[in-house]
């Protein structure tokens, strides 16, 4: 396939962390980070109106509880 990366899924990005760990179904990214960040939700809302989403909201705008449940710990185990 063919890559067309989406400017925001880099380092910084908890989509692509949560790829990179092995938590977050590979369709995802296929589906929208390696396809420039077309009909993305996360990406829209960041562009138009500076607003970004939870760690845990997917590309369609839908939570995602187990990404939720990871963040959430994770952000308690640095506390």
């Amino acid at each position: 396939m063919k890559k067309n990366l989406c400017r925001w899924y880099d380092e910084t990005s908890a989509i692509k962390r949560a790829y990179d760990l092995g938590i977050l179904d590979k369709k995802w990214v296929e589906n929208y980070c390696w396809k420039g960040g077309k009909n993305c939700v996360r990406k829209k809302r960041f562009e138009e109106e500076g607003y970004v989403s939870p760690d845990y909201v997917l590309h369609d705008g839908t939570v995602d509880e187990n990404l939720k449940k990871f963040w959430e710990k994770k952000k308690r185990s640095l506390e």
